[in-house]
């Protein structure tokens, strides 16, 4: 198969507690960062090797060499930092992630973790997978106000400029041998909650127009995707030390996020909140949904008949050969981790391999 497979990951795995306290050491100034680059490599090669001992055919780095799912990649781009954010803390946790603002004219004038990419084919027998976020993630959260007016003034040159610059991004990690990527996103199923639909109209947006303009912006990053690569999109309702932030259906943006030009969206679909299968209706012929079942939240695992019998009614929607299998989200989408032991997120990622080897042969 090519990807998405049937057993598939989002990307995002638990530090270990080695790399944890390197990485901290080197925030305190305390070791050097090749010396904590020894570290990162060593994690990946131990979790490259593990995720290929239980089955798993898209082999990810962990993003072991980041603090944030989005950040670290966003603020290389030219004219972009991260800000605090002053608004209410994730999910009722005491922390909030920065904000990418746009200070500057976008552009991406050289590489982005494409040596990371580079190392991780290395050392990979399997796909190697990488991911970053997608053009929106430039946007949704601060929104028209987290866009600096006098390098911008008309919005359609912002994304014209963010599209250009993640098609040289593109070519960087295509250059260095990627052949799976994954745009990380947020953005459609956070405006399935009315809470953030708010937030945006404060922030100066239309949240019934976002959906078209950042299904837009994706298919203006991909215009001239690299032959060969296949690229994915995954959208949750947030992932940080467990907590999430949105709840609702797929149905008020599924037509918009479908209309992306990706191969395959992964989807999350592990509680209530994220509505029912239903909205998969407006999947194109052709595309692919991995079903994002297994939840990374917490550490309690998953039947294999319930997750049967719920791809089963997933596939009265969608043909059972265009679905696929993974978790909801990352195990780790920040350096913090989920409310997980590893040995629980091994064996989530064991049930997945096991239960689409038993759906799909």
């Amino acid at each position: 198969m090519t990807p998405p497979f049937r057993a598939d990951q989002v990307g995002s795995l638990l530090r270990p507690k080695e790399l944890a306290e390197a990485r901290a050491k080197t925030k305190r100034g305390a070791l050097r960062p090749d010396a904590l680059k020894q570290i990162e490599d060593r994690a990946i090669r131990e979790a490259v090797a593990h995720q290929e001992a239980i089955g798993l055919q898209s082999i990810t780095d962990g993003e072991f060499r980041r603090d944030w799912w989005h950040l670290d990649f966003l603020v290389q781009l030219d004219g972009v930092i991260a800000v605090q954010n002053p608004g209410p803390k994730f999910g009722g946790t005491e922390e909030q992630p920065p904000i990418p603002s746009v200070t500057a004219k976008v552009d991406c004038s050289r590489p982005i973790m494409a040596d990371h990419f580079a190392f991780l084919k290395s050392v990979a027998k399997q796909t190697a997978k990488f991911t970053i976020p997608s053009p929106a993630m430039l946007h949704l959260r601060g929104g028209r106000k987290s866009i600096s007016r006098n390098a911008y003034p008309d919005m359609a040159q912002f994304w014209t400029d963010v599209a250009l610059a993640y098609r040289k991004a593109i070519r960087h990690l295509a250059d260095a041998g990627c052949t799976y990527l994954q745009l990380d996103d947020v953005s459609f199923s956070y405006l399935c909650d009315e809470k953030i639909r708010d937030t945006c109209r404060k922030n100066g947006d239309d949240p019934a127009l976002l959906p078209r303009t950042y299904a837009g912006a994706i298919n203006a990053a991909l215009a001239d995707r690299p032959p060969g690569m296949t690229v994915t999109m995954h959208t949750c309702r947030g992932n940080f030390k467990s907590a999430w932030v949105a709840s609702g259906g797929y149905e008020p943006v599924a037509e918009a996020m479908f209309s992306a030009g990706v191969d395959g969206f992964f989807m999350e679909f592990d509680s209530e909140r994220a509505g029912t299968f239903e909205p998969l209706r407006y999947l194109p012929k052709g595309k692919k949904v991995v079903l994002g079942l297994v939840t990374t939240k917490v550490g309690s695992l998953e039947d294999k008949d319930t997750i049967k019998r719920r791809i089963e009614a997933a596939a009265k929607i969608v043909p059972l050969e265009d679905l696929c299998l993974s978790p909801q989200c990352g195990f780790s989408s920040t350096h913090h981790g989920n409310a997980l032991s590893m040995d629980e997120q091994w064996r989530k990622l064991e049930r997945i391999v096991e239960v689409a080897q038993e759906v799909w042969g």
